[in-house]
């Protein structure tokens, strides 16, 4: 299984989109022999799907189309080289993912052939057991919260510890403990911004581009931060 769960799509440093993962994003491009990948773009409620498409064409140097386009997405599915999941509002795109049916086809994809999966933010929180750990807000009234599962434990994306001056609500790490209370046999992965976790031929990596750790929250423990994927053999069946 090939997985690139990213953080966030652009830092203010390489405004490339998906630039800070280049280095490790085209080596797999090449290694596979990839020319051409499909966008899932559900996420995106304020801009254009095909300009995304687009985007991602010029950033990864592979031709890249909408899934929009297709008369049975689905089926779209089974020719693709590479899936890429675009980040936005995760729980528009996991209901578009089930209201299309696209959930088994994906799994089926990613796991019994092997397609390489890219998704951030929206895409990344979609790729584990649930969405119950994103930012975003549920937009629509009907909510769908289990997803792909494609990665076995919860991540929170786009994660800070900033503490807000004047801000009297909840700190994410006291939201963070709070799904932990709730869901004691869960943990959570938080990943920073210009960070992600990878799993390519059954090997766990991580990388920040920023050099900054990713966090781990369990209940009836502190949250820990780790710079190492070693530090989630326990959790995940990936060897690290």
């Amino acid at each position: 299984m090939e997985l690139f769960l990213l953080s966030n799509g652009k830092l203010s440093e390489d405004p490339r989109l998906l630039g800070f993962a280049h280095e490790r994003i085209k080596a797999m491009i090449a290694r596979r022999g990839i020319d051409s990948a499909i966008l899932i773009p559900y996420a995106i409620i304020r801009g254009d799907y095909d300009a995304r498409a687009a985007d991602l064409a010029a950033s990864l140097g592979i031709r890249v189309s909408s899934i929009h386009h297709a008369g049975n997405p689905a089926e779209a599915l089974t020719h693709a080289q590479c899936i890429l999941v675009s980040g936005g509002n995760t729980w528009m795109l996991n209901q578009m993912l089930h209201e299309h049916n696209l959930i088994v086809p994906i799994q089926r994809a990613v796991r019994e052939r092997g397609v390489p999966y890219i998704g951030w933010s929206a895409g990344c929180n979609v790729a584990t057991p649930t969405i119950r750990t994103t930012n975003d807000m549920p937009v629509r009234a009907s909510a769908v919260l289990p997803s792909l599962g494609l990665f076995p434990v919860q991540i929170n994306p786009h994660y800070t510890d900033a503490v807000l001056d004047g801000h009297g609500g909840e700190s994410r790490d006291d939201r963070l403990a709070e799904f932990c209370a709730v869901n004691p046999s869960e943990s959570v992965i938080a990943l920073r911004e210009g960070s992600l976790l990878q799993v390519s031929d059954n090997q766990l990596s991580y990388y920040s581009a920023r050099g900054e750790g990713f966090k781990v929250f369990r209940h009836g423990r502190p949250a820990q931060e780790f710079h190492d994927a070693q530090a989630l053999a326990s959790l995940v069946p990936f060897n690290c």
